[in-house]
């Protein structure tokens, strides 16, 4: 499978796709045409360029392999281009190594130094810029330091094995010896009656363990019962309760109160009404009018009592006064119930903590009883063990004291004999890991030397790559100079005529030819073909239709894609072939 390109304004191409597949590959066509944007388009998927067309404001390519897909957006901001996505390269050293020795166009560093007679130590040396090497020196020191405390104690462990292995053997015949007296002091007739008596001296000891436990834990509980219970009772004859009833005034209070609301809102019915038939003057919607010369007579509505307008208003402002009075009594009877319901509230909460503190302090005392009455019994049977110990101590102790020192002596033998193997077997353990430790800090001793070396050893493997080159190349092209090579300094030297040459003397054609054999070289020293797939070829103009096909021949295998460009002309070279009529390129006047 190959790889599908889809690009969108990337250097003079505004829109186009293409494949590429495995093995060479050929852009063929004429000036103008997108041959060498088709090159850093695959740049910019790689992530070694951004290239964005002239007045475009963003760009992407798009490649697929068959790995995944890859897409690297561009876009233009504050006359910068900005570059995101996920290029197949994504380390920086990976980069480095691509733009230098994979990706040979026009502008490739190394041509262009080659071109202009200036000095390649720095170009094919820049990669070890970022292989962080001191800092990997310094790492590898550290795990040597490591396996040299490891390999130490290695060697002391092996020093230590001989004097080990006496004490295991000395051990083991002492073991030998006590198991021996052992039986010889069992032998008696009464051994089973012993036996018996030790077991059960043994059985009384283990419950008297047990015994003191138990008695510790109750101890504790009755402790910690004792504590709670001081608390709880000091709570208990601090909380004051009071002794009043105030629910029946609440009771009166929220009646009147309620029956104060039911009047006022009646009131303030009857005042509504009849302030508005005073105030929009319809009175006789109510009762009859006399019009006089000093003024309307009325019959009141209620009573029939003759009366005029301006009482009847007095009337209103008594009734409005009567209203307000009757508010502010009832605000008065808010504030009343607000009052009795806290204090109700507080009665209620301290009766309600009393009544529990009550209840978990007669809970507390019965669980205490029950505890102390535990403990008492629990030293009772302690003493009582005690006892019967002390009685069957002193009867073992008169006919087996001996049978006890030996016993006692071959446990401490045996668990002493146990240490002593195991420390043998970690001894032996950390000895056998001399051969291993000693390899080990060979190879880490050998990987700092190496990097103490990388930047000369890399100069060298170069100088190798390039002479391996050039002659390989010699053999193949017609050149008008014998041989060339890099001085100790990466210093290009050619030879014509057995004598040193200038390298302006070279054509055009030459020094293309030197410059890819020195970006080669740099190819093969970092082995830049492991991590970058694909190899690029381009501006070779100095080089004939034959010439570039021999090149192409020399370069096939150096990488899983090689994608050079062509002219027409060229048509003899065997590749497969990218085809750019499709594309949508900026005009010829843009000189792709």
């Amino acid at each position: 499978m190959g790889w599908e390109l889809t690009i969108e304004n990337v250097a003079g191409i505004r829109e186009g796709s293409a494949r590429i597949d495995p093995g060479n590959n050929v852009v063929r066509a004429a000036n103008w045409q997108g041959k060498s944007s088709f090159l850093q388009a695959i740049e910019t998927a790689m992530g070694t360029a951004a290239p964005l067309t002239e007045n475009a404001d963003a760009g992407r390519v798009e490649l697929e392999t068959p790995d995944g897909t890859h897409v690297v957006e561009l876009e233009r901001r504050d006359g910068t281009v900005v570059s995101s996505g996920s290029g197949l390269l994504f380390d920086e050293y990976d980069r480095i190594r691509a733009d230098l020795y994979a990706f040979l166009d026009e502008d490739n560093a190394i041509r262009d130094a080659v071109r202009r007679g200036e000095d390649l130590a720095d170009l094919l040396t820049r990669p070890l810029e970022f292989e962080n090497i001191e800092e990997r020196i310094a790492e590898l020191r550290s795990e040597r330091s490591s396996v040299d405390a490891e390999l130490s104690n290695a060697e002391d462990a092996a020093s230590r094995l001989p004097s080990v292995q006496e004490e295991v053997t000395r051990l083991d015949a002492r073991l030998e010896e006590l198991r021996e007296r052992r039986e010889s002091l069992t032998e008696p007739d009464d051994a089973d009656g012993e036996e018996a008596e030790r077991e059960e001296l043994s059985r009384l000891r283990a419950e008297r363990s047990r015994t003191e436990r138990r008695v510790d834990r109750l101890s504790d509980a009755v402790e910690r019962i004792e504590g709670t219970l001081a608390e709880l009772r000091e709570e208990r004859e601090s909380l004051t309760v009071p002794e009043e009833d105030v629910s029946e005034e609440l009771s009166w209070i929220r009646d009147r109160r309620e029956s104060i609301r039911t009047d006022v809102e009646l009131l303030r019915a009857v005042y509504s009404a009849n302030r508005r038939v005073l105030t929009e003057g319809r009175v006789e919607l109510l009762t009859d009018r006399d019009r006089g010369l000093l003024g309307d007579d009325v019959a009141c509505w209620l009573c029939g009592t003759e009366t005029d307008e301006e009482s009847l208003r007095e009337r209103l402002e008594d009734l409005s006064d009567r209203i307000s009075e009757l508010t502010a009594e009832r605000a008065e009877y808010d504030d009343r119930v607000e009052e009795l319901e806290e204090r109700r509230d507080r009665i209620r909460n301290a009766t309600k903590r009393r009544d529990e503190l009550d209840r978990r302090i007669g809970d507390l005392e019965a669980k205490l009883a029950d505890r102390e009455e535990s403990l008492e019994s629990a030293r009772e049977h302690l003493s009582e063990l005690e006892r019967r110990i002390e009685s069957l101590e002193e009867t073992v102790a008169e006919r087996d004291e001996e049978v006890t020192d030996v016993a006692s002596d071959l446990a401490r033998v045996e668990t002493e004999l146990e240490e002593r193997r195991e420390e043998l077997e970690d001894l032996e353990r950390h000895a056998d890991k001399r051969s291993t430790l000693t390899d080990e800090r060979e190879a880490l001793s050998e990987e700092i030397e190496e990097l103490r070396n990388r930047k000369t050893e890399m100069k060298r493997r170069t100088r190798e790559a390039f002479d391996e080159a050039i002659a390989d190349l010699l053999d193949r092209f017609d050149t008008s100079f014998e041989t060339a090579r890099l001085t100790s300094e990466f210093e290009l030297v050619v030879a014509r005529d057995g004598r040193t040459a200038s390298l302006d003397a070279l054509s055009e054609g030459e020094l293309e030819l030197l410059g890819i054999v020195a970006a080669l070289a740099g190819h093969e020293a970092f082995e830049v073909g492991e991590d970058v797939p694909v190899l690029l070829l381009d501006r070779l103009g100095g080089l004939s239709a034959g010439n570039l096909s021999t090149l192409v021949e020399y370069l096939d295998g150096r990488a899983e894609y090689l994608v050079f460009t062509a002219y027409p002309e060229h048509d003899a070279l065997e590749a497969s072939v990218v085809d750019p009529s499709e594309w949508d390129v900026v005009s010829a006047d843009a000189s792709l």
